[in-house]
């Protein structure tokens, strides 16, 4: 169960990857036309199936100690300068874009700017390896990977 989740957060980190360009335009395509932070969500998937891999008392004390720090304490500080920095860059659409599209969990109808607000903005923008390459997805996924070969061999050598 644990590894199913570790892969889902993967693909969710991938998939958003593909889609984001960082400090060049609003992302609004793909994953995140449905949820404002897909890599975050993803992260923490990835974490939380990694707690439940561990199995025993130690997922217990992981979640404990992962979940609060991660909701109390780092979402909402990366939220507060991740949210102000946008508004700053593209102001109405990004409040628009707030209003309308949830943090982490998603909703099940996509967001399509309005043309009015957004005319600039590439709703309909595709994955694209490129992307994924230059926000350095491919090392998170090959270090999830080693994890996952090391839970394998610890399994296999008890």
């Amino acid at each position: 169960m644990g590894a199913s989740v570790v892969l889902a957060g993967t693909a969710l980190r991938g998939w958003g990857a593909g889609h984001l360009v960082k400090n060049h335009s609003l992302t609004v395509s793909g994953p995140y036309s449905r949820l404002r932070h897909p890599l975050y969500l993803g992260t923490l998937s990835v974490a939380l199936g990694f707690a439940l891999m561990v199995g025993g008392a130690g997922t217990l004390i992981l979640l404990v100690g992962l979940v609060p720090w991660f909701f109390l304490r780092y979402f909402p500080r990366k939220e507060r300068r991740e949210s102000a920095r946008l508004e700053r860059l593209y102001g109405a659409v990004y409040a628009e874009y707030r209003n309308h599209v949830p943090p982490l969990l998603p909703s099940l109808a996509s967001w399509r700017p309005s043309a009015a607000s957004a005319p600039w903005l590439d709703a309909d923008r595709r994955w694209s390896g490129s992307r994924y390459s230059e926000n350095n997805e491919l090392g998170a996924a090959l270090g999830v990977l080693v994890c996952l070969i090391a839970f394998a061999w610890r399994v296999a050598s008890s």
